[in-house]
């Protein structure tokens, strides 16, 4: 072993990224520890939302993240590799061409469907477990409505359009969920009555969604009922062929879909390890998440089984585990090498959120004894703001800019949280009009203004005249009369802020104005003139926009705003996405400035760009 402290990280998902990214921060400036990631895809998968994938709601590459995108600049080499044993003894892993040092791994392999022996389930099920699971699975539901519109045969057009979800849990009644609402469009784009398609889901448990409060449950079942879905329990699957499943209580349903979300194991490179395990292929760990037989491999997320202080059953395999104990892990490791002090794991989790379909969701969540079930809107928007802060964590700004055009901007059918207002659009040239006029009112305020600047900086005319004494006032308020009248009214609080600060920057004492003054009303003068430009040949449209809106916002305060100026600022509004892009100068611009943008260093360590 060299000198250098060796930290491999086994498994890209949920638990092994916020690992690594921690350890990366905790180290980033130690030069003798080296971090490396190894999976065997190049790319972090978000298991959680695979559902919306397979039932056509978001496009496929919103589930996935590039593992160099998020480690970008920072001290964690990726590696694509497949490994395919581990000698705890000696500190190695294999691959099948490599080898790879270390002095502390991090286990992080995540898991895959169990059968739980049941004939044919494994060879004639569709896996929902991975990015291709989702993919393969949306085709083939296409393939089915494409071969039912053209098939005659009254029974196997039932078969190809009879779908089956196997597991009564979070995964199954979110893809159940997803596949109702999309079958209003299949039947629609291929001519196909809905009542014709037959949805199942089924759980050999006397209810789904066991760990919920029964009124949430009762919620669930009503929501899938309006969506045709037909809700067994105690009616576990007993058989699966390439055309039919066998359902307890419930005889034979012919079909060529049956989705299996009925339960997980360890991955099976965890069947593999010469190491303590319990439970469906988990590794026993102590507190601080160590194996009990090597004290320098710790394991996070979906690997763990340990049973905390109190509990009597072992960690959850959810998100949230992997959240919390890829803290404590990184905490522990860091500790291990800097000779610290280890924490305990004691994880606080604050309960669950389903979504069933875009529109609709439930939530049990809390701490402790004190929970709160949510449904509708609520529970949707929790779902979705616990995504945004997991983002954050792992991609920052880009990645909850693209889910945020993926959730609720371009969403088909209203299958969003605040169904299809703002995924509404329409092209940008009709913008061009509005844009050029705008850009033409500034260019023309500003030339107005240019010779009064350039004959006599000095003499202010955009700032209110001071008033100093009570003659003053009455000369001011009747010079201005007209002005009063027509000017859009201020607010008294903003009148008054704004009335401190002019009399700390611009009026001097005696009833003149600062060289403050004169520098504010040349620049704003030039700003009217360079916003105009930049509006009508349609360069940095979004900046220009944002300007025109400031300097709206800055006449209005003043108390000199006329009425003619709230069009100006409901146009600047309106140009801000994207309105230089058609007939102007950012169609050109803009995409080489974003190719150098991402390469400087500090954009990609902080995701200060869109895809």
């Amino acid at each position: 072993m060299s000198e250098k402290k060796k930290i491999a990280i086994l498994g890209g998902g949920y638990g092994g990224v916020l690992t690594a990214k921690k350890l990366a921060k905790k180290f980033k400036k130690d030069e003798n520890v080296e971090i490396i990631l190894i999976d065997k895809k190049p790319y972090h998968t978000l298991l959680t939302e695979l559902h919306e994938v397979a039932a056509g709601r978001v496009s496929e590459d919103s589930i996935r993240i590039d593992l160099k995108k998020i480690f970008a600049k920072r001290k964690v080499e990726v590696v694509l590799d497949e490994i395919i044993d581990l000698d705890f003894k000696n500190n190695i892993l294999k691959s099948e061409n490599s080898t790879y040092e270390y002095d502390y791994l991090v286990i992080g392999a995540g898991s895959k469907p169990t059968y739980f022996g049941i004939k044919g389930a494994e060879e004639y099920c569709h896996k929902l477990w991975s990015y291709e699971d989702a993919v393969n699975l949306k085709e083939h539901i296409l393939n089915m409505f494409r071969k039912a519109v053209k098939e005659t045969n009254k029974e196997e057009r039932q078969k190809l359009l009879t779908f089956i979800v196997v597991g009564g849990g979070f995964t199954g009644v979110e893809m159940m969920g997803e596949l109702g609402e999309w079958k209003e469009r299949l039947c629609k784009e291929f001519y196909i009555g809905q009542e014709e398609v037959t949805l199942i889901l089924a759980d050999d448990l006397p209810k789904i969604l066991p760990n919920f409060p029964d009124k949430l449950i009762e919620k669930t079942k009503k929501r899938l009922g309006k969506l045709g879905v037909k809700v067994l329990t105690k009616a576990g699957i007993t058989e699966v062929t390439k055309d039919c499943a066998t359902i307890r209580n419930n005889g034979t349903v012919n079909t060529y879909t049956v989705i299996w979300t009925a339960g997980v194991e360890g991955s099976d490179i965890i069947s593999k390890m010469e190491i303590e395990q319990k439970g469906r292929l988990r590794i026993a760990t102590n507190d601080k998440l160590q194996s009990l037989d090597y004290k320098n491999v710790y394991v996070v997320g979906d690997n763990i089984f340990f049973i905390p202080e109190g509990e009597e059953r072992p960690l959850p395999q959810m998100v949230e585990n992997a959240e919390e104990s890829a803290e404590l892990v990184a905490h522990n490791v860091y500790s291990d090498i800097k000779g610290n002090e280890k924490k305990a794991y004691k994880p606080t989790f604050h309960g669950a959120m389903v979504c069933i379909g875009g529109k609709y969701g439930v939530a049990n969540i809390g701490t402790g004894k004190k929970f709160y079930a949510l449904s509708g809107f609520l529970a949707l928007f929790v779902k979705h703001f616990i995504n945004i802060v997991y983002f954050i964590q792992v991609a920052g700004f880009n990645k909850c800019w693209s889910y945020l055009l993926h959730e609720f901007f371009h969403v088909k059918d209203n299958r969003s949280l605040v169904g299809g207002y703002f995924s509404k659009s329409s092209p940008n040239f009709w913008l061009v009009v509005l844009r050029m006029f705008v850009g033409y009112k500034w260019l023309s305020e500003g030339l107005a203004k240019l010779p009064s600047i350039i004959a006599d900086p000095t003499k202010i005319f955009l700032i209110p005249a001071p008033v100093v004494d009570g003659a003053t006032a009455a000369t001011a308020a009747a010079a201005g009369a007209k002005t009063a009248v027509d000017a859009l009214p201020v607010p008294g609080f903003i009148g008054e802020i704004v009335k401190w600060s002019m009399d700390t920057f611009f009026y001097t004492g005696d009833g003149g104005y600062t060289t403050l003054a004169t520098v504010f009303q040349t620049c704003m003068v030039l700003a009217e003139i360079c916003v105009g430009l930049l509006l009508i040949v349609g360069l940095f449209t979004a900046l220009a926009s944002l300007m025109s809106i400031a300097m709206g916002m800055m006449i209005w305060t003043s108390g000199m705003a006329p009425t003619e100026m709230l069009w100006y600022l409901a146009a600047g509004i309106a140009l801000i996405g994207g309105s230089g892009s058609t007939f102007g100068l950012d169609y050109y611009v803009l995409p080489v400035l974003k190719k150098y943008w991402k390469r400087i260093g500090f954009v990609k360590r902080s995701y200060l760009y869109v895809d």
